[in-house]
């Protein structure tokens, strides 16, 4: 058909649900606040003196922008005086003879000549930043003498150049104007701020501490993971294609750090330094967001960013936006601040080797704290020192080995000869070694027996951020009177859990507070992570009431078919309906706990029927594993499983092992005796 335009033959997807309120979030979350905030005061001032504010866009923004003079001319939400503001695209007979007569680009620069004198405010919305007629609004009003503010997308564009000010959003064109429609709301209500007409709401970041709360100080730094999926190799050089990529930011070093200790519920403050760049802004929104209060030292320099290249869960490549030379503070800590350190409740001191940890005003409120208050340091290589008097220090298994050179090993022996030189060394009361997936080992000044605490090994684990949870939950429980055997065994179990639920990658802003050591009490939660990020839920039921080799081997066998493993237990009465009377041997708590020590079990559910058919209706794993002296058609359950999709599978089992048949061998030989 003549005339007819052609559909594009590949259609850019379109965002239609939670992909679009993610683009809004994250659009919003770098947002020039501040500046509109000073537009608004600025605006009240001219206004109130009888200048003008004239708005135009085109298509949504000419609807924003009219938006925005209705609530001047109008009010925002209390009554003042009317405030001067034209919306130019709104008087409709002018706009249609300016265009018929002079051309389209000038239907908004010949008002700005009409209505526009020097000293007015001309605001322009664009998402581009390229139409013709709000460009030449622009030039018009600067040959005026008149003030160009823009709210546009991204930069640079055109109108960025031509405006005096500019705040741009990213994202899609809806993104932007739904940012702009935002904007207008903070210029509108910053302008009755200014006027008096209403006091600001106080932001979180700068209400009073709360007393004796917990105090984070170090670096923080902004992380980004770019997340994506590889399904082909680039024609231009043998390097995979990462498509379809999303970027997901989060707080970084000390700001990882803060964030995890505020989800004990403790109010948490984070001393650091951010810098006042975009990238600054939205690490200071995200740590709001998560609950934490910053004293905020500033930064005179860029802010560090590290970002990961991911798909298919696993890390393709990464790189770091943090320059060499380390930027100066913009200011010292105040005596009120000083005083807040000194008295939290406890203090973790993240250093990322970016400066902080050296000030001498830092340094000097660390100092006071350790004579009442315990302190974890987490120290880094090209960081300070920690302060003498510190409760404990956590360098792990490398950076041990660089403080205290001379021992190359990587055995158990040379971790202990490390910490007993690092103690003499630093002056303080512990050392606790993190030694990856082999746990943590701690030496004290009491000179006792080392402490290792074993840790477990996760598959396929990200342990992105593992070291900061486990500082930050020693610090946790610190502060709640635990001993240091208590917190580095609380923090090992609490780092595990924090892997095994993703790690940073899996970082939320909103995610609810968890006392570190109990992040896994509910084993559903563990499935449908595994199953979320596209994992096979393998289960297996039974009473394993006297536990023995035969247990073991099959345990670990249906964990190898999957990627977590949950055990269905019978609880004590179900036990005994099965066995008799004289069963279980060991009650169901003591069964659940050893089962959950094991490391091929990862969640232990207890059931009180005789089956397990209700706990499997909730679990829904994808493989259900029975011994090998059952038949899939003699298990009732295997019905069940195979009605959503999962498979029952027996494995091989040991001969000659049988629970009954030794407790049977027991009461035999009590018996004789």
């Amino acid at each position: 058909m003549t005339g007819a335009r052609s559909a594009p033959q590949h259609p850019k997807p379109l965002a239609n649900g939670s992909d679009h309120i993610e683009h809004l979030q994250r659009a919003l979350a770098v947002l020039e606040v501040e500046r509109l905030q000073a537009w608004g005061r600025e605006l009240a001032t001219r206004l109130q003196r009888g200048g003008r504010l004239l708005a135009a866009g085109n298509g949504g923004s000419a609807a924003e922008a009219q938006h925005l003079t209705s609530e001047l001319v109008g009010r925002l939400r209390d009554d003042r005086q009317p405030l001067s503001a034209i919306a130019l695209h709104s008087e409709t007979s002018a706009v249609t003879a300016i265009g018929n007569d002079y051309g389209y680009d000038e239907v908004f620069a010949r008002q700005v000549r009409a209505h526009g004198r020097p000293g007015d405010v001309l605001l322009l919305l664009s998402t581009s930043g390229r139409s013709g007629n709000v460009l030449r609004a622009a030039e018009a009003a600067r040959e005026r003498g008149m003030t160009v503010w823009a709210l546009t997308g991204t930069e640079p564009n055109p109108l960025t150049d031509l405006a005096d000010e500019s705040v741009c959003a990213g994202g899609p064109t809806a993104t932007v104007q739904e940012c702009h429609l935002v904007a207008v709301h903070i210029l509108c209500a910053n302008v009755d701020i200014a006027l008096g007409v209403c006091p600001a709401v106080t932001p979180a970041g700068d209400t009073p501490a709360a007393p004796g709360g917990l105090v984070v100080v170090g670096d923080a730094l902004l992380d980004r993971d770019l997340v994506g999926a590889v399904d082909r190799v680039s024609p231009e050089a043998p390097v995979v294609v990462v498509d379809h990529v999303e970027v997901r930011s989060r707080p970084g070093g000390a700001g990882l750090a803060a964030v995890l200790a505020a989800r004990s519920a403790r109010p948490v403050t984070l001393v650091t330094a951010l810098s006042d760049d975009r990238e600054g802004r939205e690490l200071g929104g995200l740590l709001r967001d998560a609950g934490v209060r910053v004293i905020d030292l500033g930064l005179a320099g860029p802010t560090p960013v590290k970002s990961r290249v991911r798909a298919d869960g696993r890390t393709v490549l990464m790189f770091s936006q943090a320059s060499e030379a380390v930027p100066a503070l913009c200011r010292t800590l105040t005596g009120d601040e000083h005083a807040l350190v000194a008295g939290a409740s406890a203090v973790l001191v993240s250093d990322y080797g970016r400066g902080l940890t050296g000030d001498a005003s830092v340094r000097a409120a660390l100092a006071a704290a350790t004579a009442t208050t315990p302190m974890v340091w987490d120290p880094h290589p090209r960081g300070a020192r920690p302060v003498p008097g510190a409760r404990l220090v956590t360098p792990n298994r490398g950076e041990a080995s660089g403080f205290a050179p001379g021992s190359a090993g990587t055995d158990l022996r040379s971790d202990i000869e490390r910490g007993r030189r690092l103690i003499d060394i630093w002056k303080v009361a512990g050392v606790a070694i993190t030694r990856g997936a082999d746990g943590a080992l701690l030496l004290d000044t009491a000179k006792t027996s080392p402490l290792a605490v074993p840790g477990r090994r996760i598959a396929a684990a990200d342990t992105c951020g593992a070291g900061d949870c486990f500082a930050a939950s020693a610090t946790v429980l610190l502060a709640g009177g635990a001993l240091l055997s208590e917190a580095v065994t609380g923090a090992v179990r609490a780092a595990e859990e924090f892997v095994a639920a993703g790690g940073a990658a899996a970082w939320t802003a909103g995610a609810a507070a968890v006392e570190p050591g109990t992040a896994s009490a509910d084993p559903l939660e563990m499935v449908a992570r595994v199953r979320a990020a596209g994992g096979t839920v393998v289960a297996t039921g039974g009473c394993f009431d006297v536990l023995h080799r035969g247990h073991i081997a099959l345990l670990e066998s249906a964990r190898l078919l999957g990627d977590c493993l949950v055990v269905c237990l019978n609880d004590d009465d179900s036990v005994r309906r099965l066995k008799g009377p004289q069963r279980p041997v060991v009650p169901v708590g003591d069964r659940a706990a050893v089962l959950g020590s094991l490391a091929s079990v990862d969640g232990v559910v207890v059931f009180a029927e005789s089956t397990p058919e209700e706990v499997l209706r909730r679990i829904r794993p994808d493989i259900y594993v029975k011994g090998g002296d059952y038949r899939v058609d003699d298990l009732p359950e295997a019905a069940l499983v195979d009605g959503w999709g999962g498979r029952t599978v027996i494995l091989p089992y040991s001969d000659g092992l049988s629970t009954t048949r030794m407790v049977d061998r027991l009461l035999l030989s009590i018996g004789d005796k």
